[in-house]
């Protein structure tokens, strides 16, 4: 988004490729595709994140951040409202909806949102629209009808190749994702974003330090780790004055 500006930012969802012998053949299709695009399958096919998310039914390896992160923190309470910016393809938001028991008995509510159309999810309230347009706050915030436990984003735009850009691309995103968690987080609600390391990080950890009584900076082991990106955890939320 920019909403779901993050074209690769959970990965690419997880298609019905096949293993073992069935790699050169498919590398050998590769014939035509640019360099980035060949290395890019490669490391998909040798990637051990990805066949566990589609044995598991996950539609991407990012799955498995969250699933850390949350064993980790324990983030993710049965009953609880949740927030997942930026959901598609979906693999956050298949994973909060387990660990938040929702459509069970007792269970919680997951708002997805996205500018991308999903394939529908089941117990997943999903709304298509870019959580940063005019007049979007506020159609989540009606279907939120209360104050959310958790905000989750896993946001990050499309890659330009120029860190830097990249960098302050992504950091906007995550501005404006906590600006709303600001508005829907109730007290003591967690807030959960990436960032991608790069300068400009130290205001906005510089603010969730002082609306947050706890602020962590973890790298999950799914995350690859030529990667930048890093996840900021803050819990125990503040109610704004405002």
């Amino acid at each position: 988004m920019a909403g779901s500006r993050k074209r690769g930012g959970r990965g690419q969802s997880i298609g019905n490729r096949t293993s073992a012998d069935g790699r050169a053949k498919r590398l050998k299709t590769a014939k035509g595709r640019g360099l980035s695009s060949t290395r890019w399958l490669t490391r998909q096919l040798r990637d051990p994140y990805v066949a566990a998310a589609r044995s598991h039914g996950y539609r991407s390896r990012a799955a498995f951040k969250l699933i850390e992160l949350d064993d980790r923190f324990r983030l993710l309470k049965p009953g609880a409202l949740v927030v997942d910016l930026g959901a598609a393809p979906g693999g956050w938001s298949q994973v909060a909806a387990q660990r938040i028991r929702a459509g069970h008995p007792g269970g919680g509510r997951l708002i997805a949102v996205d500018c991308t159309e999903m394939e529908p999810l089941p117990n997943i309230h999903q709304i298509t629209l870019d959580f940063m347009d005019a007049g979007a706050e506020a159609v989540i915030m009606a279907a939120l009808d209360g104050k959310a436990d958790v905000v989750l984003t896993d946001m990050a735009a499309p890659a330009t190749g120029h860190t830097q850009t990249d960098h302050l691309r992504i950091m906007a995103l995550l501005d404006a994702a906590y600006a709303f968690a600001r508005k829907v987080l109730k007290p003591g609600g967690v807030f959960l974003g990436k960032v991608l390391r790069g300068g400009t990080e130290k205001t906005l950890l510089d603010a969730l330090k002082r609306d947050f009584r706890q602020v962590r900076h973890v790298k999950p082991p799914a995350s690859r780790k030529e990667s930048a990106e890093i996840y900021v955890i803050a819990t125990g939320f503040r109610a704004a004055d405002d």
